[in-house]
C-alpha cells in the first residue's frame, strides 16, 4: 500500500486538483458534444505483449482518451498506478473510465463494509483521475434469483456512495440480457427501477443490446433518458456467428445506425463516447480502431 498516496486521498488535499474531482455529472457540463475513447480491450492482445508501445500507437493516431480493462493486483497492465499515471500523461491520454470485476466478494459482510481490496481499487481510480468506476458484467447468480438481484444493486448504490466521497461514480455496463424474466419483470428493467440514479450510472453498450433483443437502442434510450452517461460505441455485422451472435466490425460497415444513436444519447445526457470493437474479420486490432475513430471524425465527433 503507497502510504502517502492514500493519505492524500483521503485527506482533502484533491481539492487542489480542481476538475479532476469534479463529479462526473458537473464534468459533463464542458463536454456536451461528446468525449471519444477507446476500450482498451479492443487491443487486448496488443497491450498484453506491448502496453506501453501500444498507447504510443494510439496517441499517434489520434486518440486522447482510453478506458482501462486491465486492473489486477493494484496495477494497471502490469505497471503501478504512479507508472501508469506518468505513461498516459507522456502521452497526452486521459483515463476517464475503467472496468473492474465486482461483487458480493467485494463486501465484507461482518464488517457492514467493503473489503480492503475493494477500497484499494476505487482509491487507485481516483489517484488515476477516472470519472467512472464501472463493472463489466452481473453475478450469475444475481440473473437467475429476483433478490440476489436486489442485494447487487443495493451493493451497487453502496458503491456509488463510496465512490462519490473520490469525486466518481460507480456504473454498471448493461448486458441486456434481455430473455430473463425474474417476479414478472425483465431484468433490465429491474436494474433501471432499482439503481439509484443519484448514487449510479450506466454505459449502455449499443451491441449487447442488439445481439440480446434486436432492439433498436435509441427505443431504450428513449425509455430511460438521462441514465445513460457514458456508451460503448460499436457496430455489428448483419450476418450471426457460429454462436449465434453479431460481431462487431468497423463503425459505419454495419446494421447499426450509429451515428444516430449517439446523437440521441448525448441529446439525453452521454458524454463519454467509448469506442469497442471485440472481432476484427481478418484485419488487424490496430487497423480497425484507427478506422473506427476516422469514423467518428467523420460524424464530427
Amino acid at each position: 500500500m503507497k502510504t502517502s498516496r492514500r493519505t492524500f486521498l483521503k485527506s482533502g488535499a484533491m481539492v487542489a486538483l480542481g476538475a479532476a474531482i469534479l463529479p462526473a455529472s458537473a464534468f459533463a457540463s464542458i463536454a456536451r458534444e461528446g468525449i471519444v475513447g477507446l476500450q482498451l480491450y479492443s487491443v487486448r492482445d496488443d497491450m498484453k505483449s506491448d502496453p506501453k508501445g501500444s498507447l504510443k500507437k494510439l496517441a499517434d493516431m489520434g486518440y486522447n482518451v482510453v478506458e482501462h480493462a486491465g486492473y489486477a493486483d493494484r496495477k494497471f497492465y502490469g505497471f503501478e498506478p504512479s507508472e501508469f499515471k506518468k505513461i498516459l500523461g507522456d502521452l497526452g491520454l486521459k483515463m476517464y473510465s475503467g472496468h473492474v470485476d465486482f461483487g458480493m466478494q467485494a463486501w465484507d459482510a461482518s464488517k457492514k463494509d467493503f473489503t480492503d481490496t475493494w477500497k484499494y481499487t476505487v482509491e487507485d481510480a481516483a489517484y488515476m483521475g477516472q470519472k467512472f468506476v464501472i463493472t463489466p458484467e452481473l453475478d450469475e447468480n444475481a440473473q437467475k434469483d429476483y433478490d440476489t438481484l436486489l442485494k447487487v444493486i443495493d451493493l451497487w448504490n453502496k458503491c456509488g456512495e463510496l465512490c462519490q466521497k473520490y469525486g466518481m461514480e460507480f456504473g454498471y455496463h448493461d448486458d441486456f440480457t434481455e430473455d430473463v424474466i425474474l417476479n414478472n419483470m425483465k431484468l433490465f428493467d429491474i436494474i433501471m427501477k432499482y439503481s439509484d440514479p443519484k448514487l449510479t450510472i450506466h454505459q449502455f453498450d449499443i451491441a449487447n443490446l442488439y445481439n440480446a433483443a434486436g432492439t433498436d437502442p435509441k427505443d431504450v434510450i428513449n425509455k430511460y433518458p438521462g441514465r445513460f452517461v457514458t456508451l460503448h460505441v460499436k457496430d455489428v455485422l448483419k450476418e450471426k456467428n457460429k454462436d449465434n451472435m453479431h460481431d462487431s466490425t468497423i463503425l459505419g460497415k454495419g446494421v447499426l445506425n450509429v451515428k444516430d444513436v449517439l446523437a440521441l444519447a448525448i441529446k439525453n445526457g452521454a458524454w463519454l463516447m467509448i469506442i469497442e470493437q471485440e472481432a476484427y474479420q481478418n484485419e488487424s486490432p490496430m487497423d480497425c480502431v484507427k478506422d473506427d475513430l476516422a469514423a467518428m471524425k467523420k460524424w464530427g465527433y
